[in-house]
């Protein structure tokens, strides 16, 4: 799977939503703690891991200063990468890679963000799911962060909060919507589920 991706939007994130996140993939056997070296792996600007704990990160993320980028493990071997920003206004972006991913473990990356994002406290805007990478992760910033109404290429899947859902629709109208919850619409190619 080459270039695939989940964006999700949501508004600002504490430490503490960021640890609910982290038991809510762990619920998916995808764990923050890589299973060997004990420790989050944090990537630096020349791709190193940086071991650090849960709460070093967390206060990171809390601080909302820089992009961060680093590693959730399926097992030893097998990681999904997470390019977490901070946006102006009190949002955040989180990019989890899927290259690299079988299907079935791409599924399972999907279903624990969409589980995130139906159940934690902090709001979500808009999750995209673009399994065969077909747009760019930053495309979908307009739309889901902004105002904005274009809408790159068809994703396999959205969850996004009503109005931002309505945008999507009515700029893609081969996009039906469904009741996710939580004030979410999930929007699946009418063609067939995602």
């Amino acid at each position: 799977m080459a270039d695939g991706f989940i964006q999700w939007y949501r508004d600002g994130v504490t430490t503490a939503d960021f640890a609910e996140q982290v038991e809510i993939f762990s619920e998916f056997g995808i764990k923050l703690i890589h299973p060997n070296r004990n420790a989050a792996l944090v990537l630096d600007i020349e791709g190193n891991d940086v071991p650090m704990s849960q709460e070093e990160l967390a206060g990171l993320i809390g601080r909302r200063f820089a992009t961060l980028t680093f590693n959730w493990w399926l097992t030893a071997d097998i990681n999904v990468v997470d390019t977490h920003g901070a946006v102006p206004v009190d949002r955040e972006t989180q990019t989890l890679w899927l290259d690299g991913l079988r299907p079935d473990e791409a599924r399972r990356v999907e279903s624990a963000v969409m589980a995130a994002a139906t159940r934690l406290p902090v709001p979500t805007r808009a999750v995209i799911v673009d399994r065969r990478g077909v747009s760019d992760p930053d495309a979908w910033d307009s739309i889901a962060l902004w105002d904005g109404t274009g809408v790159p290429l068809l994703p396999d899947a959205v969850l996004a909060l009503e109005p931002i859902a309505e945008r999507i629709r009515r700029a893609a109208p081969g996009l039906r919507k469904e009741d996710a919850g939580s004030g979410l619409s999930r929007l699946v190619p009418r063609h067939g589920p995602a």
